[in-house]
């Protein structure tokens, strides 16, 4: 049996959004299906692949296996959330020239993983980058391309930051 509908508030991407949703209603499918923010990706729904991950109150998780309820007010961030007015961030620029998305399925969730290696780590080793996207699978590229737009990408930032921008 299914929980009736509550309100529940979020922050996503900087913008607040209430949906009316059961309770422990996935919070992929509220975003997918609920906000129409489709670039999260569902690939195992177990929480094993990582396509599904989104940053909630600055942390990565999977948002499979997050019910909704536990979101309330929380700020979340999804891979639409890495662009700033139509400008691609680093990372997605860097997946782009490096071959780094193939497929499509797991990479909002290596870019969101990602992103967050970089804050934390903004000159990772290859061992790092390894360690930071390790709980996310690629069927397609072999990790070469990823682990290599990672590296560019934070080569990129360090030259942006380095010339004054942030």
């Amino acid at each position: 049996m299914t929980a009736s509908p509550i309100k529940i508030q979020l922050l996503i991407n900087g913008q607040s959004e209430i949906v009316s949703v059961p309770p422990m209603k996935r919070l992929l499918d509220v975003l997918r299906e609920d906000l129409h923010l489709t670039g999260t990706k569902e690939g195992c729904g177990e929480g094993e692949c990582g396509s599904c991950s989104v940053r909630m109150n600055g942390r990565l998780v999977n948002s499979c296996l997050v019910p909704v309820l536990q979101a309330q007010g929380a700020h979340i961030q999804t891979v639409e959330g890495l662009a700033i007015d139509a400008e691609l961030h680093p990372l997605q620029k860097a997946f782009l020239e490096c071959g780094g998305a193939q497929c499509g399925i797991c990479t909002p969730g290596m870019l969101m993983a990602a992103t967050c290696l970089l804050e934390h780590n903004p000159h990772p080793s290859l061992e790092e980058i390894r360690e930071g996207l390790a709980g996310n699978l690629c069927r397609c590229t072999g990790f070469v391309k990823i682990f290599e737009a990672v590296t560019r990408a934070a080569a990129m930032q360090s030259s942006s930051v380095a010339k004054g921008h942030p």
